[in-house]
């Protein structure tokens, strides 16, 4: 054994030596055959924009141009500091000859003007002052292709998570010189499913760490320094800390006055105009460049915008060059190495990488260079979890995708047959002072890994229900969203719902590698989310629980891709809390974010299972 360690130790120094030998050798190369320069590019509105230019020395041809917009800085400031895009995918760019453009958008380091949070869109600009990012964009295509020596005038966009917005935008702007987007893991909307909210209910840990960790903080004039925090919180167990800060108010005592987002999202508690004018997919009409729309099926925070935003184009825009790629991947590791894992679960190949090479760079280098042939993508590239395969769809979701309900039943199983007894029911009891944490282990801050943990830990609380299946005869494939049909009664006036889909491993499962967690009997989660109960009928007006009356709480859970292999079992957990990833619900019919400490209540929570009130999970099944 001790010999064997010595050898993988000996060969992991060898491969981490030559990649880190050809990081330097990138580094040299792209410093002695680039040039970097900083400027401003003027608005319509006389704002100007602080832009970094990173462009070939070659000049015996012309060059297309790639652009970034970001509100985290196109770092390093100065032109003799570059950016180490050579540790990235972005050096297939560099070694392609592209034209990179970074830029700050509008209000953000050392841009000009006014930062708007997921700023809306404006489709009647009547004036010079009426701008938007699709605007700011335009104008900055506009200068870029008449300014930029040796652009050969095709330009692209793109960019993940909150630069995944700018590229909608940007799609959005109609600069013709614009001929290809990309969109990944792109926010697109805040109240209903991207990072901040979940059907309502509020992301606490993602939004206090975001937003008082230092991006909300104001930034009075153009600067290279980051904003700096008041936001001291105990550097301990992210779940004792959040419990312990209590109420929703409690949060913003310990901020202050100075996060105006999130002042702003206190202030909307409901789906209001607020919110639906900062829907991205608003702009998505008259989309001319090619769009590849890309996500991670285990994205902890814009997993909802990838696969929304494809479906607003498609149904916008039915004769737009649109394409979908989803992969096994947390937020933004489709731009990193490998790809095979995340957390416990391995996905057989270097995903990542397969998708930079055959998918991403040949689409950028026919729509801009003309290189290769048409790559001819597929409607949806998208990777199945559990059989883990990459399939080619000529839609999404598939032709064959049947939704197919299965019933929870009265002991604990799932069945395809409704539930025949009159009377039937389990119950547990909702603790806000005890909620469900999301997570098995005591972490500083939300892990991504979670998207696919193992939920033992959670079977284990008298607080969720599991209902599971007999072990599987054959394949269950599911390709498409999943919709959560929960006939409840409670004894409040308000209560969460979480439902989460999970893949059971058989007790004798080992991964070939020899992976040291007990993978025996492993539940995987393979899709979770939550409803806001108050939301059921409409977001933009909630409506109370009728205490110990039989409702129904119907809602949609993000897509899946992912394969239940004959042998393993497919598992449903039902549970009312999910602390510190979102925060928790008083019980009581009430504007949680003018909550105190003390109206958060316990609650009898029954999930119904009868033949008059016969809860139910639509999975979307392939046959």
């Amino acid at each position: 054994m001790r010999k064997t360690f010595i050898l993988l130790a000996a060969l992991f120094s060898i491969l981490n030596a030559s990649a880190q030998t050809i990081f330097q050798q990138d580094s040299a190369w792209i410093r002695d055959n680039y040039t970097k320069k900083e400027l401003y590019i003027p608005m319509r509105d006389g704002k100007k924009l602080f832009t970094a230019i990173y462009a070939p020395k070659d000049g015996s041809e012309k060059h297309p141009i790639l652009m970034n917009r970001t509100p985290y800085s196109c770092y390093p400031y100065g032109e003799q500091n570059f950016r180490a895009m050579w540790n990235s995918h972005w050096r297939y760019y560099l070694r392609e000859g592209y034209i990179i453009v970074i830029q700050d958008v509008r209000g953000r380091w050392m841009s000009e003007g006014e930062f708007v949070d997921v700023r809306p869109f404006n489709p009647d600009k009547k004036t010079p002052q009426d701008i938007d990012e699709a605007s700011d964009t335009y104008d900055a295509i506009d200068w870029l292709v008449k300014n930029q020596p040796n652009n050969n005038g095709n330009v692209g966009v793109f960019g993940i998570s909150y630069p995944g917005f700018y590229s909608t935008m940007a799609a959005a702007s109609g600069h013709p010189a614009l001929k290809a987007v990309s969109p990944q893991a792109p926010v697109t909307e805040w109240f209903l499913g991207d990072d901040f909210h979940h059907n309502g209910a509020f992301s606490l840990v993602d939004a206090i760490s975001f937003y008082g960790g230092g991006f909300g903080f104001p930034r009075p004039a153009p600067t290279m320094q980051g904003p700096s925090s008041s936001l001291k919180l105990p550097d301990n167990d992210n779940y004792q800390t959040y419990l312990q800060i209590g109420a929703l108010p409690n949060f913003m005592k310990l901020l202050g006055d100075s996060v105006k987002f999130l002042k702003d999202l206190y202030a909307h508690p409901n789906y209001d105009e607020f919110w639906k004018a900062r829907n991205a997919r608003n702009a998505m009409y008259n989309i001319k460049p090619a769009m590849l729309v890309v996500g991670g099926l285990f994205d902890a925070e814009d997993c909802y915008g990838a696969w929304n935003l494809y479906k607003a184009i498609e149904k916008q825009n039915p004769s737009a060059n649109n394409k979908l790629v989803m992969g096994p991947w947390h937020h933004g590791q489709w731009s990193a190495p490998n790809g095979s894992s995340m957390g416990n679960v391995r996905f057989g190949s270097r995903t990542s990488e397969w998708y930079q090479n055959n998918i991403e760079l040949p689409f950028f280098n026919f729509y801009l260079k003309g290189k290769g042939e048409d790559p001819k993508l597929a409607e949806a590239t998208i990777f199945f979890s559990g059989e883990n395969q990459w399939k080619k769809l000529d839609q999404w979701p598939p032709a064959a995708m049947q939704p197919t309900p299965v019933y929870l039943q009265s002991n604990g199983t799932l069945d395809w047959n409704k539930p025949a007894a009159k009377e039937g029911f389990t119950e547990y009891i909702s603790d806000p002072a005890k909620p469900v944490p999301y997570t098995e282990d005591v972490h500083f801050g939300r892990t991504r890994e979670y998207m696919t943990d193992d939920q033992r830990f959670a079977s284990r609380r008298p607080d969720v229900l599991v209902f599971q299946t007999p072990v599987l005869t054959e394949d269950l494939t599911l390709a498409g969203p999943i919709t959560a049909d929960l006939k409840v009664s409670i004894s409040s006036t308000d209560a969460d719902f979480i439902v989460k889909v999970i893949d059971v491993f058989p007790d004798d499962f080992k991964y070939a590698e020899g992976s040291t967690y007990p993978m025996g009997g492993y539940q995987m989660l393979v899709r979770g989310e939550i409803m806001r109960g108050k939301f059921r009928k409409s977001f933009e007006n909630p409506v109370p629980f009728k205490p110990n009356t039989p409702d129904e709480v119907k809602y949609s859970l993000p897509d899946i891709a992912h394969t239940f292999k004959k042998g393993h079992r497919l598992m449903i957990q039902v549970q009312s809390s999910w602390f510190p990833l979102m925060d928790r619900n008083p019980q009581q019919f009430m504007n949680i974010y003018e909550a105190k400490d003390s109206d958060f209540k316990k609650a009898t929570i029954r999930i119904l299972h009868n033949s008059a009130n016969a809860s139910a999970i639509y999975l979307p099944i392939i046959k």
